[in-house]
């Protein structure tokens, strides 16, 4: 069963684990997928950090669209997927990552992957993505 709109937004706004994929802009290879933490507001537009010289960054910047899907099995068979364009890229902040990261791991561990994170993970962009496709159903406890 489809999900309402409301329902769709939230599901998006909870924090899931997305698979993104993006094309590879390349003939003889499938799209990229890869998993991805995402921030997402009812509404509004999502958000994802990444590494600003990445095979994600640069698949996505030539393609200038992306799509997430996230999903779960309990207490119901869900998913929503969302596709749109790239309404904006910019360099990440600390303060970006410390709210991403706060969004899936526990309290205590933020400080600690984010100063991790930031030394040595490279320089990050956030990209932002206007929702403008949706596909999402509940299939209920099967």
């Amino acid at each position: 069963m489809a999900l309402t709109r409301e329902e769709r937004e939230q599901f998006l706004a909870e924090p899931h684990v997305a698979a993104l994929a993006v094309a590879s802009g390349e003939g003889d290879r499938a799209p990229l997928s890869v998993p991805i933490w995402y921030e997402y507001e009812a509404g509004g537009d999502v958000r994802i950090l990444t590494g600003r010289t990445s095979r994600k960054a640069e698949l996505i910047a030539a393609a200038g669209r992306f799509t997430l899907l996230v999903d779960r099995l309990e207490p119901t068979i869900r998913y929503v997927s969302v596709e749109g364009p790239v309404v904006d890229t910019r360099p990440a902040t600390r303060a970006d990552l410390e709210h991403v990261s706060a969004r899936y791991l526990p309290a205590e561990k933020v400080a600690g992957y984010v100063e991790f994170a930031w030394e040595n993970h490279g320089e990050q962009v956030v990209i932002t993505l206007r929702p403008e496709r949706w596909v999402s159903s509940d299939l209920g406890q099967v």
